[in-house]
């Protein structure tokens, strides 16, 4: 369960930074390319300090990915659209169970 759970933060963290890509591509927003891509370098470290210490870079995870829960829930109850917003808070609940379930099992 914690190899899922840690290959899940990458995963986020890529789709993340994907959706500040078309973001800034779409809309023209350098707002949306910033906060992607540090918000993608931050669970890439969580990731990275997983290697070294798992239960640390999970909740370092559980941190960033909290603070992504908000903005994007503030995002979707502004526009009622779901995407983008929508399926990044979703994603990221998805990787906050995971993240949970691994710390609880292990």
């Amino acid at each position: 369960m914690t190899a899922v759970a840690h290959y899940a933060i990458i995963i986020l963290s890529t789709f993340v930074l994907v959706g500040g890509i078309i973001g800034f591509k779409k809309a023209g927003s350098k707002a949306s390319l910033i906060a992607g891509g540090i918000s993608s370098v931050l669970l890439d470290a969580c990731f990275a300090l997983g290697f070294a210490n798992m239960q640390a870079g999970f909740i370092a995870a559980l941190v960033v990915t909290g603070l992504l829960d908000a903005f994007f829930a503030k995002r979707l109850m502004k526009s009622k659209k779901f995407m983008p917003s929508g399926m990044i808070l979703l994603l990221c609940l998805i990787t906050q169970a995971l993240i949970a379930a691994a710390l609880v099992t292990k």
